[in-house]
């Protein structure tokens, strides 16, 4: 086979079926209601470059739901896939912030990537050293764009991905902190150097207000309180009560969201105490896909 047509075959091996197009109709309800959102609204004032940053919530809410279907599918299969997706599609906390001029939405989508992309670092090195190259890559960048929208969050996000990285990689552990700490260095390095050029402008100003690292329950209370979040809500607690009762459902695959989520719900890195949860929230609804697609998977053959 020619190199040219290897690479053909590569690129054949994503197809637009039908599982795709369901997660392209629900992405595309929740870019509807967001720019229903959005033309209901005024454009925030500043220079260009925090002009472009303002329209990267449309974009980045989209972004997060698309991850958000790729690792659940990748890990759960069609059925926790949809789960996660049509939950994230018609949370109005996502909603909410996907339509306003804020960086917790980037925040969110950089510790959710980069957490799986570390994990998916960690399975990488259990096979050839090819592999890891362009994953280690992926990683620097997810590291990158959360130092660069959220600075205090980056040590948060090293911790996680360290520690799933050691758990997940056996008999490669002493490679861990170097990857983790090279893609850390990089960057804290690329954020050094934007803001000693003033590359960041008046982006950089905004990006300080939004620099919080608190402990709270409120936001955490208030979420699972709110009417508007009880499809949410009461779907935690079937998929919490389903994952202490099934002994299948508690492996690494649901475990790890779980984890994510109880860490990062009291953990405050936003500004607005409405959108706290966003962060944890991506990691709650994976637990929530991984654990009802192991139900339905038991309830398959009965039906």
């Amino acid at each position: 086979m020619s190199m040219s047509t290897h690479r053909f075959a590569r690129i054949r091996r994503f197809r637009f079926n039908l599982p795709q197009r369901i997660a392209a109709g629900l992405l595309a309800l929740f870019l509807a209601q967001g720019l229903w959102a959005v033309l209901h609204q005024e454009s925030p004032d500043g220079d260009a470059l925090l002009l472009l940053f303002s329209l990267l919530p449309l974009a980045a809410g989209i972004m997060l739901g698309g991850a958000l279907w790729w690792v659940t599918r990748r890990l759960f299969g069609n059925s926790g896939g949809y789960t996660a997706l049509a939950l994230y599609c018609f949370s109005p906390l996502a909603l909410r912030a996907s339509t306003a001029f804020s960086l917790d939405v980037l925040t969110a989508l950089g510790i959710y990537g980069g957490v799986y992309t570390c994990i998916g670092v960690a399975h990488a090195m259990q096979g050839p050293r090819r592999k890891w190259r362009p994953r280690i890559v992926l990683l620097t960048a997810a590291f990158t764009l959360v130092a660069l929208v959220h600075l205090a969050a980056l040590p948060v996000l090293a911790l996680l991905g360290l520690a799933f990285m050691l758990w997940v990689a056996e008999g490669r552990r002493r490679l861990i902190l170097p990857v983790v700490a090279i893609a850390f260095g990089v960057a804290l390095a690329v954020v050094f150097f934007c803001d000693l050029a003033g590359w960041l402008g008046g982006f950089g100003a905004h990006r300080s207000e939004h620099d919080v690292l608190r402990f709270s329950f409120d936001p955490a209370m208030r979420f699972f309180a709110s009417p508007a979040n009880l499809p949410v809500t009461l779907a935690s607690a079937a998929a919490l009560l389903l994952y202490l009762l099934q002994r299948r459902s508690r492996y690494f695959g649901n475990t790890a969201p779980l984890l994510c989520a109880l860490i990062l719900f009291p953990l405050v890195l936003t500004a607005r105490p409405d959108r706290a949860a966003l962060v944890a929230l991506p990691f709650l609804l994976t637990f929530i896909g991984g654990v009802f697609a192991d139900a339905f998977d038991r309830l398959r053959p009965l039906l």
